[in-house]
């Protein structure tokens, strides 16, 4: 059960890390400018936000099991698309197939784990999962980088097809309960698309606002249909999200936090390495090796501040982790050509300090804050969090992209643009920051 959840926790941010070292060579092989690139991992990011929580919800009442394997499947099956894929569109649409596969394993793998853990070590076995999440964003740069180099950005996806099946073969041979939240329950269909087409319609507008003169009504839309969504909630006798969970300000404010701080946080890889290839000249491999910083103490620290959120009250170590990645995104703020490699990679260890303090008790907090029965909807629910974050960290990056360098590609002649785009994006990323310390400051004790 470990090593599938883990693995699969695992594949994502591997593929997303090593992608960002795969971006300027696509973009250079299918003729794509850097606004179309983002969407490389805009679009997977989407599709796995929208349907995280009608997929968790399926979990808690058809079996977790089953969704989590599924997953699997289709996840492992459309990398091999995306690795055949012969133009950026056709690329793109498989990425959002891939992020349908995503959701149902995000939605499932962390309540399968605190199902089958007692509560005074859950803080324990979700640090080894996010650990393994943070490892996957530890090799994504230097196996992306290698790959990349050596083998074509095509490896990158034909690798994680092979560690997929890995996974699908080994929960389905090794996990023997389905783990159901509730029996006897209706599935709510109407809310499950009403919810998922309005999140995506919300966050593909805000990401191309800038490059398509329709996506200010979209984004208007999405935003309109969440809010019918959440008055369809509140009336449904057996609703796809239970608002009622809101009322605990542990899982409302720690929802928050954990939205804010991947807001603020997820697209700093994206910029760093345009900035590393771009700007300072690096290829792929060295480029891999100097992102390498962040995700080592993202994957170090975050068993042991599990442990830790067991012991001491989770908003104290999470904050302090939400108080580190400010610290390390200031120095970002002020990047210019001149900026030193060292000088990036001493920002990118502070900030994966704060990332490795933040994530374990964060999510220790939200699922102390929930239910038995709801493990899915809870594991869901704070994925949907990390995952509209990190499209909302994306989306803005599309969007100050798209402002200051238009339908550009990437080149030397465009740096001036770039740099302008960084700056602006890391003071918007600080100051997000300090709404997260004080959201995460604010929800109340767990122990």
């Amino acid at each position: 059960m470990l090593l599938a959840t883990c693995v699969s926790a695992f594949l994502g941010p591997f593929m997303g890390s090593a992608l960002n070292l795969a971006v300027p060579l696509i973009g250079a092989e299918m003729g794509a400018p850097a606004v179309t690139l983002s969407w490389i991992l805009t679009a997977y990011l989407i599709a796995s936000a929208a349907l995280l929580l009608p997929f968790g919800r399926l979990g808690d009442l058809w079996g977790r099991r089953r969704v989590f394997v599924i997953g699997a499947v289709i996840h492992a099956g459309f990398s091999l698309a995306c690795g055949l894929a012969t133009g950026i569109a056709q690329l793109i649409g498989f990425r959002i197939a891939q992020g349908v596969g995503a959701a149902m394993g995000f939605a499932t793998g962390m309540a399968i784990l605190v199902s089958a853990s007692p509560p005074q070590r859950r803080g324990r076995v979700i640090g080894l999962l996010t650990a393994a999440v943070y490892c996957g964003l530890s090799v994504g740069p230097v196996v992306g980088g290698i790959l990349t180099q050596h083998l074509g950005w095509r490896s990158i996806f034909l690798l994680n097809t092979g560690l997929g099946l890995v996974v699908a073969v080994t929960a389905w041979l090794g996990i023997r309960s389905e783990w159901r939240g509730e029996s006897g329950q209706r599935y709510d269909h109407a809310g499950a698309w009403l919810y998922a087409a309005s999140l995506a319609a919300l966050v593909g507008g805000i990401s191309t606002v800038e490059t398509w003169p329709v996506a200010r009504w979209v984004a208007t839309a999405g935003a309109i249909g969440l809010a019918g969504f959440v008055l369809v909630e509140l009336t449904a006798g057996q609703p796809l999200l239970d608002l009622r969970l809101f009322r605990s300000t542990v899982f409302a404010f720690s929802n928050l936090a954990a939205l804010i701080h991947y807001s603020a946080t997820f697209a700093v890889t994206f910029l760093v390495s345009l900035y590393l290839q771009t700007v300072a000249g690096l290829d792929p491999q060295r480029a891999g090796l100097v992102l390498l910083a962040q995700p080592v103490l993202m994957a170090l620290l975050s068993p042991v501040a599990g442990r830790l959120s067991d012991r001491v009250e989770p908003r104290l170590v999470a904050s302090l982790g939400m108080l580190v990645s400010l610290a390390g995104l200031l120095p970002l703020v002020f990047l210019t050509r001149s900026t030193t490699v060292a000088a990036v990679a001493g920002s990118l260890l502070v900030l994966g300090t704060g990332f490795g303090l933040f994530s374990s008790p964060n999510a220790n907090a939200v699922m102390s804050a929930v239910p038995r029965q709801h493990y899915g909807v809870g594991t869901a629910t704070l994925n949907t969090m990390r995952v509209v974050g990190q499209a909302m960290s994306m989306a803005l990056v599309a969007l100050i992209l798209g402002h200051h360098m238009g339908s550009r590609a990437l080149g030397p002649e465009t740096v001036p643009e770039l740099l302008a785009s960084s700056r602006v994006a890391f003071a918007l990323f600080s100051g997000l920051c300090v709404v997260g310390l004080l959201a995460s400051l604010a929800r109340g004790r767990v122990h």
